[in-house]
């Protein structure tokens, strides 16, 4: 089993935020592939995570589809068997905007940073 720690910054949890902000339906459908992340881990693989390319390979993203919506919950591995829940979006283009992923590596360096 795997620990889930959602990002926290100034007293505020922006995954847990947007995830609070959707539908029943899509909450619920979110937070069953956490749990899928937080029983499986790394060993999950397609279509539910995928490893970040590029400058942003310290990154996966988990990815979660509910009906006609396309989730992204962007989060990185910590030594120990914990993943950090950076940074969620609701996907609406083909690629990924290059801003959100920076969100994600700014929260992830913050993160380092405090440990």
């Amino acid at each position: 089993m795997f620990e889930i720690e959602y990002y926290e910054e100034n007293g505020r949890f922006p995954v847990f935020e947007f995830i609070q902000g959707l539908t029943p339906k899509e909450q619920a459908k979110i937070l069953r592939e956490i749990d899928l992340l937080k029983e499986f881990g790394l060993a999950l693989g397609l279509p539910h995570i995928k490893k970040m390319q590029g400058d942003y390979n310290s990154l996966w993203e988990l990815r979660v589809k509910q009906s006609t919506n396309d989730f992204r919950i962007f989060y990185f591995a910590v030594s120990g068997g914990k993943f950090v829940l950076l940074h969620a979006i609701r996907k609406t283009s083909e690629k990924t905007p290059k801003r959100q992923l920076e969100t994600s590596l700014n929260r992830m360096k913050n993160y380092l940073r405090r440990m």
